[in-house]
């Protein structure tokens, strides 16, 4: 499945993306190291996807005199999928310190592979905010698709989807029911299994990121 770059998906390519996915990839990573390279990785991808933001002038004076500058006009929320989006939110959150944080709860079904919600909370007055939905992965494409599908059910629109490591067919999935949604990662992989793991891809984020197998 071929999948091209285009103003809607974006392949963050740099020297530094390229080191730390690798080790990232290892399974004989350390969950420790595997939450700082998950870290640094987003903070790379977060510097990316916020390039569109929209920006308002500002006047400053600095020691010398006074100019005029530039200052964020666009509001901004966080919102990983749990749990694994989770490793992403610090990063995101030291370059947007005044960006909010929602939560959204949606498990796979490991059988028909298809996504149920069991938590979404949102912070309020959010109408205008830009909306940064993570998650480490997109396999299969249903969850991110699924969550894209609950914020537009509010009306919310501004929303850039941002991965570490994503699949043609994830990719493809969420291109088909939200073409009009933005997509950044560091790595597109080759495939899924026939499980819905993406290959080479580097096993379960969440549990890598928590310890917990």
């Amino acid at each position: 499945m071929d999948i091209m770059e285009s103003d809607k998906f974006h392949i963050i390519r740099h020297p530094l993306i390229e080191h730390k996915m690798t080790i990232l990839r290892d399974e004989n990573t350390s969950h420790h190291d595997f939450r700082r390279l998950t870290n640094e990785l987003s903070v790379l991808l977060a510097y990316e996807a916020t390039r569109h933001l929209r920006l308002t002038d500002q006047e400053v004076t600095t020691p010398l005199e006074t100019t005029m500058g530039k200052r964020l006009a666009s509001r901004t929320v966080i919102l990983p999928i749990l749990r694994a989006g989770l490793g992403m939110v610090d990063a995101f959150l030291s370059l947007l310190p005044n960006a909010r944080v929602g939560h959204i709860g949606l498990n796979r079904d490991e059988e028909t592979l298809q996504p149920h919600e069991y938590y979404y909370k949102l912070p309020e007055r959010i109408e205008k905010s830009h909306i940064f939905l993570v998650d480490p992965m997109l396999g299969t494409g249903g969850t991110a698709s699924a969550a894209l599908a609950m914020l537009k059910k509010r009306n919310l629109t501004r929303v850039t989807f941002v991965c570490i490591v994503a699949s043609p067919e994830g990719v493809a999935h969420v291109q088909e029911a939200h073409p009009d949604i933005p997509i950044y990662t560091a790595s597109l992989d080759r495939q899924l299994n026939d499980v819905g793991y993406i290959l080479p891809g580097l096993g379960d984020a969440g549990d890598r990121i928590f310890g917990t197998k």
